[in-house]
């Protein structure tokens, strides 16, 4: 059997894109990797036939990335990531939302078919399973923090569960144990996660839970402030606050300035995901750092090498986070 393209495209550790466009020259590609691909020709000695040259023309050198929402610290920080290794491996963006809606989501990726190479799909409040039944056959995706149910999933995801329980126990180690808990959407896979990390981590030190201390809500600041403030009027208040994510801790901040709370000496505060703003809050806000601009170019990276070969084993990472203690814990 002849030298094919992905043989040139394995050797040179580039895209099957990347060598079509040094092949048919019909954009600017990176000079090193030019020199890789013109090298592996050589090395290899390809030559394209009409019918790999019809081959390589399905090959549109875009990657197709369906979000939630584009709104949004996290959601900037996680595009700069996606860009940045996009770049790298010199493949053009379609950017979508699915504001949470199997239908919109539906609509974007029947949108984005045969104009985008691959998918990155990021949708917690579905599972794996379900998105691959909304999506065209045929299309390779890889899942950013999604439920993950299948066998053998290919995603990327981060340590929402822990996360949340090392955030828990640092609490109950400054003597809290009246602890609340303001959730983030119901259906969603990462809220979902942190709500079980709060959990776990009050039943191994033995407290016991207090559902009226476990309030629903949104990953929005009107939100936080809102639920705070029913907090704060139970007759035994709790003595700590933890938001699911840093949008709502700091909304549970505005409530509890405007009531007069001192922070952290009367009620302390953490968040989740220690975006660009929690360190600006008044005061400084303790939360979970998410290594956000990562996991989008490691998503990106996940999914170019699958396109690169074809198919890999299914892979699930999982980034590690840590606590970014400040002053509001």
């Amino acid at each position: 059997m002849g030298v094919t393209i992905r043989d040139v495209a394995k050797q040179a550790d580039v895209s099957i894109s990347t060598v079509s466009r040094v092949l048919n020259d019909t954009c600017p590609v990176h000079s090193e990797k030019r020199v890789r691909v013109e090298r592996a020709v050589a090395e290899l000695g390809y030559t394209p036939n009409p019918a790999a040259r019809s081959l390589l023309t399905r090959e549109t050198g875009g990657i197709g990335i369906i979000l939630p929402f584009v709104s949004g610290e996290f959601f900037s920080e996680f595009l700069n990531g996606v860009d940045e290794a996009a770049q790298e491996e010199d493949y053009f963006l379609l950017i979508s939302t699915s504001h949470h809606s199997s239908d919109d989501l539906k609509k974007a990726m029947r949108g984005m078919y045969k104009r985008v190479d691959g998918l990155l799909v990021m949708a917690p409040q579905m599972s794996t399973a379900e998105v691959r039944d909304l999506a065209p056959a045929g299309i390779p995706f890889v899942f950013v923090n999604t439920r993950f149910v299948e066998e053998n999933p290919e995603g990327i995801t981060f340590d929402n569960y822990g996360g949340m329980y090392a955030m828990t126990t640092h609490l109950v180690s400054k003597g809290h144990r009246r602890i609340g808990f303001i959730t983030g959407p119901k259906d969603a896979y990462d809220a979902q996660e942190r709500l079980r990390g709060y959990r776990k981590a009050l039943q191994d030190v033995g407290i016991a839970e207090d559902e009226e201390l476990i309030l629903n809500g949104e990953y929005d600041q009107k939100t936080g402030f809102e639920r705070t403030k029913t907090l704060l009027a139970l007759e035994q208040r709790p003595t700590a606050i933890m938001a699911s994510n840093d949008d709502s801790a700091i909304g549970v901040l505005s409530a509890l300035r405007e009531q007069g709370v001192a922070i952290p000496e009367e009620m302390a505060v953490t968040g989740f995901d220690d975006v660009p703003s929690a360190r600006y809050a008044s005061p400084p806000l303790s939360s979970v750092h998410v290594p956000v601009r990562e996991l989008g170019s490691a998503a990106i990276r996940l999914l170019t090498e699958r396109l690169r070969n074809d198919r890999l084993d299914s892979t699930l990472r999982t980034l590690p986070v840590a606590l970014n203690l400040r002053q509001t814990s």
